[in-house]
């Protein structure tokens, strides 16, 4: 059975803190934090949660921090469908249409796509079909043989990109089905070595022959602040763009000969 202290500690091991580390953080006393890691020491919910922030721990084990402590979980997690939710859904489609013609996706905890705009369309051609079975996965999607690994030029640098980020997702989360796919394109591989990018470069471009010609790209990633529902807390926005005057040419000249879609702008990726 699991104790809030031993959760705490595993959380506060993770962050690399001493137990001093979190005491002086959270305005308590280094034994008052040793008391409760040993279970001497009962926490209320809001000592449980004023430690939990400190340490940075995602919504979704605060309240599993919660619960091993004798309480009841605080935060909800509705389905982004769900009715509570449009709202949210109204934003993330706003978003996602004005960043056309350019690609832009929405993706949860696990990398698996929610929402796409249209221009992402663009980039599943030649895409295995097993590949976009839902729940399709960006980083399966991008790292795959089958996917669009083989049409990425600087693959080694991408490579690098998503081991260092699953990488770090895993020590925040300890989510393991994220480990899982860590380990399903990274396990038993060698370090991709560091390519330095060209001085000129001002971010690490991903580069794709598209239709014939090169198209580079850099992404920002977008988050909800001061998330208080889990769902919320994580999910993100991937919104890529052309890192040249010829790559913006060519998403433009691209969306310029695909017809209107029907229907709502930000369809879930799926065939």
């Amino acid at each position: 059975m699991e104790t809030v202290g031993g959760l705490l500690r595993e959380w506060r091991h993770s962050r690399r803190l001493s137990q001093l580390d979190l005491a002086l953080a959270a305005d308590v006393s280094p034994r008052y934090v040793s008391l409760v890691e040993t279970g001497r020491s009962r926490p209320s919910a809001g000592m449980v949660l004023r430690l939990a922030a400190h340490l940075e721990v995602p919504l979704r084990h605060r309240n599993r921090l919660l619960v091993a402590a004798g309480f009841a979980p605080r935060y909800g997690e509705r389905p982004l469908d769900g009715p509570d939710m449009s709202a949210v859904r109204d934003a993330l489609v706003q978003v996602l249409r004005a960043h056309e013609p350019y690609p832009a996706l929405v993706v949860d905890r696990r990398w698996n796509i929610v929402m796409a705009n249209a221009p992402v369309e663009h980039f599943l051609e030649d895409v295995d079909p097993g590949l976009l079975v839902a729940p399709v996965n960006m980083v399966r999607l991008g790292l795959h043989p089958r996917g669009l690994a083989s049409r990425i030029v600087n693959l080694t640098e991408v490579r690098s990109f998503f081991r260092a980020r699953l990488s770090r997702q895993v020590a925040r989360t300890g989510d393991p089905v994220v480990g899982a796919l860590y380990d399903e394109f990274f396990a038993g591989h060698e370090p991709d070595g560091p390519v330095p990018p060209p001085e000129s470069e001002v971010a690490i471009p991903m580069v794709f022959r598209f239709r014939g010609d090169e198209l580079r790209l850099f992404s920002t990633i977008t988050t909800f602040g001061t998330p208080q529902d889990i769902t919320l807390e994580e999910i993100s926005i991937e919104s890529y763009y052309p890192a040249d005057a010829d790559s913006a040419a060519l998403l433009r000249s691209t969306a310029d000969t695909r017809p209107a879609p029907p229907g709502p702008p930000a369809p879930p990726v799926t065939r």
